[in-house]
C-alpha cells in the first residue's frame, strides 16, 4: 500500500503525465467539457418540460417513466450502441475521439434527475399559496415566474447539482469505446499494468467530483428564496431588538429616579 502512494505521489511529481494529448490536463479539459455540455442540453431540453408539466399539473407519469427507464438502462450499453452505430467514434473537435456518442450517452444519463426534481418541486408548491396569489390577480407566466419558479427552485437545483455529479463520474467509462475524458487515464494505467496511475486518475476524478458537489451546494444555497429572506432579515431584526425600547426593569429604575429628581 506505501508503495502504491509513492507511485501515486510521482506519478503526480511527474511534468510527462501533465503535458500533450494524453496528459492529465488535457483530459481534465475534456472531461469538464463534455460534463459541462451534457448538463447544459439535458437543462435545455428537460427543464423546459418538467416546469411546464408541473405548472399544469400534468404529466406526472411521463416524469416518473423518465426516471425510472433512465435509471434502468445502463450508460454504458447506450454508449456502446451509439460508438457501434450511426454516431461512430469520430473526432469531435474539443471533445475527442466518440464525442458526440458519449455527450448524447450523458444527456440522457443527466435528464432523468432534472426531469423527476423539476417537476415534484412545482407539484409541491403551497396550493394555498398558489390559490393567494390567483386572488391577487396572477394569471398564466406571472404566477409562474413570480411564486411557483422560485418556491420550486430548491428542488429544481437538487435536480441539476444530482446530475452535474452523476455525469461527472460516469464521464469516466467513455474511454470504454476510446472515447475522451479521465477515464483514458485509468485505461491507460491498466493497459500498461500501471496501479499508481490507475488510482491517480480515479483520484482525480475522486477529488473533482466533491469540488463540484460542493460548488453546486453553495449554489443551491444562494439560489434558495428561503434561506436569502433568512439571511436578509436576520441582521435587521437583530439590530432591531438591540435599539427597541427598554426592559420593563430598566423602565421601572427610570420612573422611579424622575420623582427624586423633582
Amino acid at each position: 500500500m506505501l508503495e502504491v502512494l509513492r507511485g501515486v505521489v510521482a506519478w503526480f511529481q511527474d511534468p510527462a503525465n501533465w503535458r500533450g494529448e494524453e496528459g492529465l490536463v488535457n483530459r481534465l479539459v475534456e472531461h469538464l467539457l463534455l460534463t459541462g455540455t451534457a448538463t447544459l442540453f439535458a437543462v435545455l431540453v428537460g427543464l423546459p418540460l418538467a416546469i411546464w408539466l408541473g405548472h399544469i399539473g400534468k404529466g406526472g407519469l411521463l416524469a416518473v417513466n423518465v426516471s425510472n427507464i433512465g435509471r434502468a438502462v445502463p450508460t454504458f450499453a447506450v454508449l456502446l450502441l451509439l460508438s457501434v452505430g450511426p454516431v461512430g467514434t469520430d473526432d469531435l473537435g474539443p471533445y475527442g475521439r466518440a464525442g458526440l456518442a458519449t455527450l448524447i450517452a450523458l444527456v440522457l444519463f443527466a435528464l432523468p434527475p432534472i426531469i423527476t426534481n423539476a417537476y415534484v418541486g412545482m407539484r409541491e408548491v403551497d396550493a394555498d399559496t398558489v390559490q393567494a396569489a390567483r386572488g391577487m390577480g396572477m394569471r398564466g407566466g406571472q404566477l409562474l415566474r413570480s411564486v411557483e419558479l422560485p418556491l420550486a427552485l430548491p428542488l429544481i437545483v437538487t435536480g441539476v447539482r444530482l446530475a452535474v455529479v452523476q455525469v461527472w463520474a460516469t464521464a469516466t467509462i467513455a474511454a470504454l469505446v476510446a472515447g475522451p475524458g479521465l477515464g483514458r487515464i485509468i485505461t491507460l494505467g491498466f493497459r500498461r499494468q500501471d496501479v499508481a496511475e490507475v488510482v491517480a486518475g480515479a483520484l482525480v476524478v475522486a477529488v473533482f467530483a466533491l469540488l463540484l458537489e460542493g460548488l453546486m451546494v453553495l449554489a443551491q444555497r444562494l439560489l434558495d428564496p428561503v434561506a436569502r429572506a433568512r439571511r436578509t432579515s436576520g441582521p435587521t431584526s437583530s439590530s432591531g431588538e438591540a435599539g427597541g425600547p427598554p426592559t420593563g426593569a430598566t423602565a421601572d429604575e427610570e420612573s422611579a429616579r424622575q420623582p427624586a429628581e423633582a
